[in-house]
């Protein structure tokens, strides 16, 4: 198949299903890759779905980075897009490209060494360097990223020589997001600097799909901070609004949700993020995501079934100090009624004793005498009061402090 069938195939194939047109394409792409032939046509649109060209040229770079998981392959696809992708597609066509050639490469991450050397290749090479070595850069922070080594990709966009040579794209909202991922999973770098970083991203009026799941993809992983799980919840919760259906952002929703312990809310999520899963696109692919939104949904409802178990033992601990409280009240209660008993009973069987005596022996008049029970009465019954005051006053509950 030459550049000219090859070409004349995809204009035909746009209007075939979407499985025979990813056949098609994919036939294609690798009639050119073993023809040692870069795809011959321009790229005009951003339909991934629907466009056979694009389709086409997608593949036929993902086997050759495939074969050649590097940044020097990534230059060569950078100048492919600069020569053959229209310019107001460009942006995207580079964000998914680079982010997403990184991710099924992401085992094969190379090292400083090898970076120096192909940087000497890249930079200074023609008037786009900057361009190519964004993309390499894009590229290459993909790879760390989808590995979390976090300090790696914070030193990498911050110091290396490929990502000075970038340019005016290192203000770019992408590249941005990058480094607040980094910066969120680093142990070295306070939140503070992190959040910054996000609020410049995400403010940013240049802010793609990409940049937003970047985001929210560093607040997921990030090193612990207070307010974390509310702010991944409601960043979530606008991408949802800008993005719906978006199953990615539905998934992260739900990891905000859970953070905060709103299991039934984060359940939902997941499941629609699960519903929302295209099947479409590589199997591998399809099959990590999967896999991810089936382990967010287990630990989601490990959680309910904890939250479920936790309100049972508070009730069962508040049960349980209610009749501790009524047990001591009780106790406390009985005490100050026996004490109050004796008191009585004392002052009574005194009372008795003393008067008789009085009554019964002597010489006083009856007069005398009858004052002078009545003042042993009284005494009698006012040391009673103090022994119950005193009792009640001692007993008495008291709040906590």
């Amino acid at each position: 198949m030459d550049a000219a069938s090859v070409s004349a195939t995809l204009d035909t194939a746009s209007a075939a299903d979407s499985r025979a047109l990813d056949r098609i394409c994919e036939e294609a792409a690798e009639a050119l890759v073993r023809e040692g032939v870069v795809p011959p046509f321009d790229v005009t649109s951003a339909d991934f779905a629907g466009d056979a060209r694009l389709i086409c040229a997608d593949r036929y770079w993902r086997l050759r980075f495939l074969a050649r998981p590097d940044v020097r392959t990534a230059a060569l696809c950078a100048r492919w897009i600069g020569s053959h992708v229209a310019r107001d597609v460009r942006e995207a066509v580079v964000e998914r490209w680079a982010l997403g050639y990184a991710f099924v490469t992401r085992d094969t991450v190379e090292s400083v060494g090898e970076l120096s050397e192909a940087t000497e290749d890249i930079v200074g090479r023609d008037t786009a360097s900057g361009d190519l070595a964004h993309f390499a850069v894009l590229y290459h922070a993909g790879k760390l990223r989808s590995n979390f080594c976090f300090d790696e990709l914070r030193q990498f966009l911050e110091s290396s020589l490929l990502a000075l040579a970038c340019g005016s794209h290192r203000e770019e909202p992408l590249f941005v997001a990058l480094r607040s991922f980094a910066a969120f999973g680093s142990r070295e770098v306070t939140a503070e600097h992190a959040t910054a970083l996000l609020d410049t991203a995400w403010t940013s009026p240049r802010r793609t799909r990409y940049v937003v799941d970047i985001c929210l993809n560093g607040l997921q992983f990030a090193a612990p901070f207070e307010g974390r799980g509310e702010l991944l919840r409601d960043r979530a919760t606008e991408a949802v609004r800008d993005h719906p259906g978006d199953h990615m952002f539905l998934f992260r929703l739900a990891s905000g949700r859970y953070m905060c312990g709103e299991y039934d809310a984060a359940l939902g999520s997941v499941d629609e993020a699960l519903r929302r899963l295209p099947a479409t696109g590589s199997r591998v692919s399809h099959k990590l995501l999967q896999e991810q939104y089936l382990a967010m949904r287990n630990a989601i409802q490990d959680g309910l079934l904890r939250a479920h178990r936790d309100a049972e033992q508070q009730r069962r601990w508040a049960d349980q100090e209610s009749a501790n409280r009524s047990i001591e009240e009780t106790m406390r209660s009985s005490t100050v009624r026996a004490v109050e008993l004796v008191a009585v009973f004392t002052a009574a069987i005194a009372f008795s004793v003393g008067s008789l005596q009085v009554t019964l022996t002597g010489t006083m008049p009856l007069r005398d005498r009858l004052w002078l029970v009545a003042a042993q009465g009284a005494g009698l019954a006012v040391f009673a009061l103090l022994v119950v005051g005193g009792t009640w006053w001692l007993t008495r509950p008291r709040r906590r402090r």
